[in-house]
């Protein structure tokens, strides 16, 4: 069945019969509301060509084609957007239901994604007689009976590791659900009761601000305003953050004054958060392989009022500016390259675009990294290890495989690394793992590893 979460406030049998004048004005209504929809149907049959080869991330792939159809306004392109993600969370299924249907298929998906965003009006009057009667068949259809992976829109692969997880429904629904926006407060600069209450007045008001359960920095917006024109986003008191990202920042817990590596910072956004935890004081290096994703950081670093960051391009994990750092780090932090498949929520097209292939070549570079990273932490200090992946062979098959490699390293109970800061998280055991349909977050794992001190 399809998803309808907009119904029509008057369907076209109950409009009143109008005469004259009237009657051509609702004609011309009718007549400009089709032309819309069709002209919606052209652009996404358009955009759904190039998103579903999956060459480049579909974010990427929408931003490069907006461009190039710069009389779009943002209406438009949140319509737009807002569909194709729709689509990409639940392709298998709607090309499952589009078997049976006429046309060419992307049509076919384009009715199917609007649909589920704008409801049966939206597309009343530009479906054919047989589309009309191809939709109500498919609305009439039970989802149970339809096999798993396709129910869920999971490739084979996929469905085949995550069937058997806990409450595996439960997550794949969520991962197959769109994700809030979090926020997170900037300590250096304010706490979180001064931001929300700024929040209350307009023009933040939209988003419906609330605190984030578990995180004492995170504000959860339910809609996606462009955060980026507020003042308290220009002034660095706001940054766009996931919480599960800022409970990751909390495990690794940096003491004033230490020194900190960020092995894997990318944009910075964990780095940000460490540093003002810090209070600008000590030291940390961010080290990442791509100066782009570093050069993203700067104008973070600079709204962040932040005087303790060193970003460091380096050539890869066996890089000589790492070497000269060996066995002096308090904390190093690798957020290894993933899969990221526990971001299905916002990257819906990362399962399509993942093999197991691919996640064989992430496993063996975690290796590699996690290892390397190891050497700069000092006796007594900690690793901590974590990925937005759900999929055990990138999350505990590594901490198994580096304990057994690496004797002097422990491991440490997550929640209790992160003690008073983080409550009312309860983990089964000595990791940390999040899940998009238990705590709201993306998914996450975590582990903390502490290096013995000389005997």
């Amino acid at each position: 069945m399809v998803d309808r979460r907009k119904k029509p406030s008057v369907s076209r049998a109950k409009r009143p019969v109008q005469k004259g004048a009237a009657a051509k004005q609702v004609q011309a209504v009718e007549r400009s509301a089709a032309d819309f929809a069709n002209a919606r149907l052209q652009q996404l049959q358009r955009v759904l060509v190039e998103v579903l080869k999956f060459k480049y991330p579909a974010d990427a792939v929408l931003s490069h084609w907006f461009r190039e159809n710069r009389a779009l306004g943002s209406r438009d392109r949140h319509e737009i957007s807002e569909t194709v993600f729709d689509i990409l969370r639940h392709l298998r299924r709607y090309r499952h239901f589009a078997q049976s249907g006429e046309g060419s298929e992307f049509r076919r998906l384009a009715l199917l994604g609007l649909l589920a965003i704008n409801g049966p009006e939206y597309l009343d009057e530009v479906l054919t007689p047989f589309e009309k009667e191809w939709l109500a068949r498919i609305s009439q259809l039970d989802l149970a009976t339809m096999p798993w992976e396709v129910r869920h829109s999971l490739p084979d692969w996929l469905a085949v590791k995550l069937r058997d997880f806990n409450q595996a429904d439960e997550l794949v629904d969520a991962l197959n659900t769109k994700a809030p926006l979090d926020l997170r407060v900037n300590p250096l600069k304010t706490d979180r009761t001064a931001i929300l209450k700024k929040m209350s007045d307009r023009p933040y008001s939209p988003g419906q601000p609330v605190a984030t359960p578990y995180s004492p920095w995170g504000i959860r917006l339910s809609k996606k305003p462009a955060v980026h024109h507020w003042p308290l986003f220009k002034d660095g008191s706001l940054e766009v953050q996931d919480e599960g990202s800022q409970i990751l920042c909390a495990l690794v817990s940096p003491r004033r004054g230490a020194m900190v590596i960020d092995f894997c910072a990318g944009a910075g956004g964990k780095t940000l958060l460490l540093g003002a935890m810090m209070r600008s004081s000590g030291r940390i290096y961010a080290f990442d392989v791509s100066d782009a994703r570093l050069a993203r950081a700067k104008p973070r670093l600079a709204r962040s009022g932040l005087s303790n960051v060193t970003p460091v391009v380096i050539a890869n994990e066996n890089d000589p500016r790492v070497k000269r750092l060996a066995g002096k780090a308090d904390r190093v932090l690798v957020d290894a390259p993933c899969s990221g498949l526990g971001t299905l929520r916002r990257n819906p097209d990362m399962k399509w675009r993942q093999s197991p292939e691919g996640i064989a070549e992430f496993v063996d570079l975690q290796q590699r990294i996690l290892q390397s990273a190891a050497r700069c932490v000092a006796p007594g200090g900690r690793l901590v290890y974590s990925t937005c992946s759900i999929l055990p062979e990138e999350n505990e098959a590594q901490i198994e495989a580096f304990l057994a490699k690496n004797p002097d390293f422990t491991l440490i109970n997550a929640i209790d690394a992160l003690g008073d800061r983080i409550k009312g998280l309860e983990m089964a055991d000595d990791y940390l793992r999040l899940r998009p349909d238990v705590h709201g977050t993306d998914g996450f794992f975590a582990a903390v590893l502490e290096r013995r001190t000389a005997e």
